[in-house]
């Protein structure tokens, strides 16, 4: 949902199946008047829903925006698709942020993960 080209690239960890991804796929419009301050509160919302795994953004040069959210089951998704704050955000980019979008909902049937272990002869930043 946002841009956090500070924070660390780090994928959502795989999960233990089932559970729920929903896949909000955007281009955005010129005027984008509120829409970060939007979107942070949307972020901080949504870490409140029971059942909430967690989010990746991606976005392209182009500017074809991709956000994937992870949800245990169907009630935290559906909680979160009626939350009062979300729904009015969701208008509001309809009427100004939002070129086109669309939303696909899957159930995740396998899940699996990597992650290339760290080589301790290379320093680090820490």
């Amino acid at each position: 949902m946002s841009d956090h080209s500070e924070a660390p690239v780090i994928p959502v960890e795989a999960f233990e199946p089932p559970y729920y991804a929903a896949v909000f796929t955007t281009v955005r419009t010129q005027e984008q008047s509120g829409y970060s301050e939007t979107n942070a509160r949307m972020e901080d919302l949504v870490r409140d829903i029971p059942g909430y795994l967690g989010m990746d953004h991606a976005q392209t040069p182009g500017g074809l925006g991709i956000t994937v959210g992870y949800f245990r089951d169907a009630d935290a998704l559906t909680e979160w698709r009626s939350n009062t704050e979300h729904r009015a955000a969701q208008q509001r980019g309809r009427a100004e942020w939002y070129e086109s979008y669309t939303l696909h909902v899957a159930k995740v049937e396998r899940s699996q993960g990597f992650t290339r272990p760290r080589d301790p002869q290379i320093p680090t930043a820490d």
